[in-house]
């Protein structure tokens, strides 16, 4: 955009029919013009001069959270920003609560079950003492997400971008309308990132992020009853796809389907054999027919998503694709420039 408006630009030179002073307005408009068509890109170490402690703050924050609660807590954060970005974008929207008159994102039932809302409090808390009115909540929620699943290697495992803003509007009915559904099946997958410009190979990876982390019985049990039970390792009832050792575990630890249904409570590793380590496991898991969703499951049904699990059971492949996919993630619908606002309380708007 701002290559074709310097054309446009030199193009204009002073004629008899065409004042100079014209040409200079037109020129100046052009330029404004450009100047707020394209937003500002984010970039590595964006607090450097207006808040050098940004990320040691949220650093020191989340992993002194994390040592307490370590299979838990990095699960918790890589999900809140993964639910933030696919509504509106990476804006911090999913952290704003309820009010008289909307009901928020945080509030829809997709995001009942999220966490480490706190933690993102205490950073924000902490920041605006020393940095008033400069880190965004957006930045806050991308920074924790990454510090979180990386404590357990000593070291970063993929550069956060920043300079994210935060939005001021927060929907229940964009979350449900908009976060991909364990229940999905792989068109719908597609279609659902593919609205967010990721693509299949995002989806795979991406999803390669439930190698940490549980899930309640209600959110997979329909996979314990929908299916014929038919084929060498089917359970009886149970979607086919779904392994028989693994159909009878999840029945042992839910109970029989109509009552796994309701079950809220009790809570199964998504990635059984390796839940709190972040690695390629998962995908082992998937090849097995031990995928805990439909959502996994239906990642053998396409031929292309198919033939990229092979490689991503290898630990150094899926960490270095994992980095690639999440950094493409957090660009999605980011506000920056002078789009949204630096929120003081990450849970309400500035007033």
């Amino acid at each position: 955009m701002g290559r074709r408006s310097s054309c446009c630009i030199s193009m204009l030179r002073p004629t008899p029919s065409a004042p100079a002073v014209v040409l200079a307005m037109a020129a100046a408009a052009l330029l404004l013009l450009a100047g707020t068509s394209e937003a500002a890109p984010l970039k590595a170490h964006f607090y450097r001069h207006s808040c050098p402690v940004a990320e040691a703050v949220v650093r020191d924050i989340v992993l002194a959270r994390v040592a307490a609660d370590p299979a838990a807590l990095p699960a918790k954060l890589l999900r809140l920003f993964f639910h933030d970005c696919f509504v509106r974008g990476c804006d911090a929207s999913v952290l704003l609560d309820s009010t008289e008159g909307n009901t928020a994102e945080k509030d829809a039932a997709p995001n009942s079950s999220l966490g480490g809302y706190d933690v993102i409090d205490t950073a924000k808390a902490v920041l605006e003492a020393v940095c008033p009115g400069v880190v965004s909540c957006a930045d806050i929620v991308a920074l924790a997400a990454r510090d979180a699943v990386s404590a357990q290697f000593g070291r970063d495992l993929w550069d956060v971008q920043l300079g994210r803003r935060d939005g001021v509007v927060s929907r229940a009915a964009e979350a449900r309308a908009d976060l991909p559904s364990p229940a999905n099946n792989f068109s719908a997958l597609e279609a659902n990132f593919g609205a967010k410009g990721l693509d299949v190979k995002d989806l795979v990876i991406l999803s390669g992020a439930h190698t940490i982390g549980v899930a309640h019985c209600n959110t997979f049990a329909a996979r314990l009853s929908s299916g014929s039970g038919t084929g060498p390792n089917a359970a009886a009832g149970a979607d086919p796809t779904l392994n028989a050792a693994y159909a009878a575990q999840l029945r042992a630890r839910c109970g029989p389907a109509p009552a796994a249904a309701n079950n809220n409570a009790t809570a199964v590793a998504m990635d059984p054999g390796s839940a709190a380590r972040f690695d390629a496991h998962y995908y082992v898991n998937l090849k097995l027919g031990r995928g805990l969703f439909t959502s996994d499951a239906a990642l053998l049904t396409d031929r292309r998503a198919a033939g990229m699990i092979h490689r991503l059971t290898k630990q150094g492949y899926f960490l270095e694709e994992f980095r690639n996919a999440v950094r493409k993630m957090g660009r999605v619908g980011v506000l920056t420039g002078h789009h949204g606002e630096i929120r003081r309380n990450c849970r309400a708007v500035n007033y």
